[in-house]
């Protein structure tokens, strides 16, 4: 097959050529070190911080046309008619597409093909693309979207979540029998899935008031989880090419390239492989890029008008562009006895997946195996939903499911310690899990978890300073109101809040979840240079200097060079669900052994590791290590530099890696192995809150986590600070205001997310007790401090206020003392 032309600003430097020496982007390292468990620099961290990173939005084309969309003012609506003349006849225009120039599929979709290219029919959420443009300026592309005329029948909008899933009265968001959903998910009407749990004598026939009057006390709370975005600096973007074969090159910022290549090529009517994707430059993802947004529409501009076309969302269609976090409504009632062990659990927890499924269906499995949370409970019933609605679309966000669950039960914890003057602490410690324990799905915890001791240490971290009441004597921002200087001292009471996640890593419920890498090992300018290939996205997470650290420390050589990721080589699968250190890590370990084992045969071949009196060492590797640029025999025999073992040969070794296998949930009892690994994080949250103004100042966010070992250390801490920030900025500030369908704040001005003035002082301890299903034994480490951070900061501004704090994020109304 012939490629198109290649963008001329490339998101990554292009592989080294046989022969040649990598480039200096691909950053060749050569220190000494810089393995697993160092901390070496990012290869991409110099050019992010100067400015000189190409992102996805600042790809460039010779001949290139500019690509935007018509969207939807409704939020529910028949399409009557669509007149694109006008549009046409604008000059500089070169494309106008509505859904009847769709070549192949009409629609796609992550897990279930509900979601139109183009709507054809009906448009169920405002800012549902209805058409297409192409020009040969943005301006133009502008205008030309202002002279398509569409005529629309208005429908009733359905943006009650709790009225979708219960009340038979509520209109469908998609006509019976539409919907492509799976029959175990038990979907009926607007309900996506439904799955319960049951365990003891709640799965034996008896019921909540039968265990109701066996406890001594009982504690039930409502809460409601607004909805969040990922808030990705970059929006979305990318580059259409088409090629000579037919076939289009696609250059994007995505969290997933095969995925994006499933579902585009039946839209296109191709083949896969003639959907090449490569991965742009990423500024951010945290779930929004798992899903199509411009992909397809780019592919079908570039096809259509045979000229490469860009697509670059603005920051309001970016917030109608992707999904966000589903809001949820939680019911909790907990039974215990009197000295704190749990009884009993009832759960009901109903997630807003809006318009389409996107990843609905998966994040309802993981908010009803893990709603509980870490908490040994002898008898549980939980029920969670996901539902259609026409509201924005929901999906993947870090933390995905477990976070809105998170939220639930932790303030049930604090709200049984205040029913039973505890404290909050020892209440999670008299129910903790740990190795052994067996979750309400039925799975055993088989790897360390020492949730005990991580509450201990976090109570015992330090505490910061007392607060100045005195006016005047504390700088202004360090308190409630910040850098506004609202807060005026006399007012501000301190608070101290816990909070404990429990999150799943890597997919689960039998998903055939493999990542793939490709190792070479050649000698390039008498050096020998480790060339890494997997389509495993970077969006920030630092995978890009793990894969070197891999080689590094498999292969014993210092210049290793990372291939851009792409389709050309098998599936890394997603970068989410904290899985790619063990998933491609994996993979790319697994594929520099193999390498490392054609090596040691190849010395052995050419009579480079004779043993005592002339014959080879014996084993599979007799002990033969590969370090600093050489093969290091056993016995204090001298190296042999790898440059003369390997000659002008070229070792080349793709393996794929799977965690263990899992299982689905059953749709009735909830039991199931769902689960490939277990992560857990605990915060500390230290808050000065004006009680008059409702105003918060986090003052301290404090973590322990298990991370089964630090791979990265500096990264890894890196990734726990981001991850609280997140937790914070949903306890605090961060909701997507919908109304009646509507996004009300589309903006960074009206959305706000936590700044450098709001993100106080975190002290991490990382503690490492080693995964044995895991590569080095690691544990993913990017979402378990989203889900612990929210929960404590309430907690905190509980613990300040004595206001009960049922839903996120707090509003100063939520908090003001009457």
């Amino acid at each position: 097959m012939t490629p198109g032309p290649a963008p001329t600003a490339p998101a990554a430097p292009p592989p080294s050529a046989p022969g040649s020496a990598p480039p200096a982007g691909e950053r060749a390292a050569e220190p000494a070190g810089g393995g697993v468990g160092d901390s070496p620099p990012r290869p991409d961290g110099t050019l992010k911080v100067t400015g000189e990173f190409a992102y996805s939005s600042d790809l460039w084309a010779e001949n290139m046309l500019w690509g935007m969309t018509l969207r939807s003012p409704h939020p529910h609506a028949r399409i009557v008619r669509v007149d694109t003349a006008p549009a046409l006849r604008l000059p500089g225009v070169h494309a106008v597409l509505t859904h009847e120039d769709v070549p192949g599929e009409p629609r796609y979709g992550l897990e279930v093909r509900d979601q139109p290219v183009l709507a054809a029919e009906t448009v169920r959420y405002r800012g549902e693309p209805v058409a297409v443009v192409a020009a040969d300026h943005p301006e133009t592309a502008r205008r030309a979207l202002e002279r398509i005329v569409v005529d629309y029948e208005v429908l009733e909008p359905v943006c009650d979540a709790r009225r979708a899933a219960f009340d038979p009265d509520c209109p469908l968001v998609h006509p019976p029998g539409s919907v492509p959903l799976r029959p175990e998910h038990n979907p009926r009407g607007n309900v996506l899935r439904h799955q319960p749990i049951r365990t003891g004598d709640l799965a034996r026939g008896r019921t909540v008031a039968d265990l109701r009057e066996r406890a001594d006390v009982v504690v039930t709370g409502s809460y409601e989880v607004g909805m969040q975005d990922q808030a990705c600096l970059g929006p979305e973007s990318g580059l259409a090419v088409p090629a000579e074969d037919g076939g289009v090159d696609l250059y994007v910022a995505t969290q997933w390239l095969h995925a994006d290549q499933r579902q585009i090529a039946p839209c296109l009517g191709l083949p896969p492989e003639l959907v090449r994707v490569t991965l742009a430059g990423v500024g951010g993802a945290f779930g929004a890029r798992e899903d199509l947004s411009m992909q397809v529409h780019a592919c079908l501009l570039a096809l259509r008008t045979g000229r490469p076309v860009k697509i670059v969302y603005n920051r309001e269609e970016s917030f109608y562009g992707h999904v966000h976090r589903h809001p949820a409504h939680l019911r909790f009632e907990h039974g215990a006895a009197a000295d704190g062990r749990l009884l009993y659990a009832a759960l009901e927890i109903v997630l807003d997946g809006g318009a389409y499924a996107s990843t609905t269906p998966a994040v309802v499995g993981v908010a009803a195996s893990l709603g509980l949370g870490p908490y040994e409970i002898p008898h549980a019933a939980v029920d969670a939903y996901g539902v259609y609605t026409t509201n924005p679309p929901c999906g993947a966000m870090r933390g995905f499911g477990a976070v809105q669950a998170c939220f639930g039960y932790e303030s049930q914890m604090d709200r049984l310690a205040e029913a039973l003057d505890m404290d909050p602490v020892e209440v999670r410690l008299r129910n903790a899990v740990g190795r052994g324990s067996v979750l309400p799905t039925g799975q055993r915890i088989d790897a360390p978890l020492p949730m005990a001791e991580m509450l201990e240490r976090a109570r015992a971290l330090p505490m910061p300073p007392p607060p100045e009441a005195a006016p005047g004597r504390v700088d202004p921002l360090a308190l409630p109101g910040g850098a506004g200087g609202a807060g005026v001292g006399a007012s501000v009471v301190r608070g101290v809040g816990y909070g404990v996640g429990l999150k799943n890593l890597c997919f689960s419920e039998g998903f055939d979840d493999h990542s793939t890498a490709r190792v070479r090992l050649e000698v390039v300018g008498g050096v020998p240079v480790a060339l890494v290939h997997t389509a495993a996205a970077e969006v920030g997470q630092g995978l890009v200097t793990l894969q070197e650290q891999i080689a590094r420390t498999e292969l014993g050589v210092r210049r290793v060079a990372l291939h851009p990721a792409d389709t050309s080589v098998g599936s890394a699968g997603s970068s989410s669900a904290s899985r790619q250190s063990h998933m491609t890590g994996g993979a790319v370990k697994a594929a520099c052994e193999a390498v490392r084992a054609r090596v040691v045969a190849l010395a052995r071949a050419r009579g480079l590791l004779a043993g005592e009196g002339g014959g080879a060492v014996g084993g599979a590797d007799g002990g033969v290590r590969l370090a600093a640029d050489c093969l290091v025999p056993p016995g204090g025999a001298a190296p042999v530099p790898l440059a003369e073992v390997l000659g002008d040969a070229v070792v080349e070794e793709t393996r794929e890696f799977r965690h263990r296998p899992t299982s689905p949930l059953d749709p009735v009892t909830g039991q199931g192995s769902s689960h490939a690994q277990l992560g857990m994080c605990v915060h500390r949250a230290v808050v000065d809150v004006d009680v008059e103004l409702g105003l918060v100042r986090v003052v301290a966010l404090d973590a322990v986590q298990e991370v089964g070992r630090a791979l990265h250390p500096r990264q890894l801490v890196g990734q726990i600070h981001g991850g609280a920030t997140q937790g914070l900025g949903l306890a605090l500030m961060e909701e997507v205001q919908v109304a009646d369908g509507v996004i009300r704040n589309p903006s960074f001005t009206d959305y706000l997310i936590p700044t450098v003035l709001d993100v106080p002082p975190m002290r991490v301890e990382v503690l490492e007790h080693a995964d044995p299903q895991a590569p080095y034994g690691l544990r993913g480490a990017g979402e378990p401090p989203t889900l612990s951070a929210t929960p404590a900061v309430v907690a905190a501004v509980r613990a300040a206020t004595g206001r009960p704090l049922t839903r996120v994020p707090l509003r100063p109304e939520d908090i003001a003392l009457p």
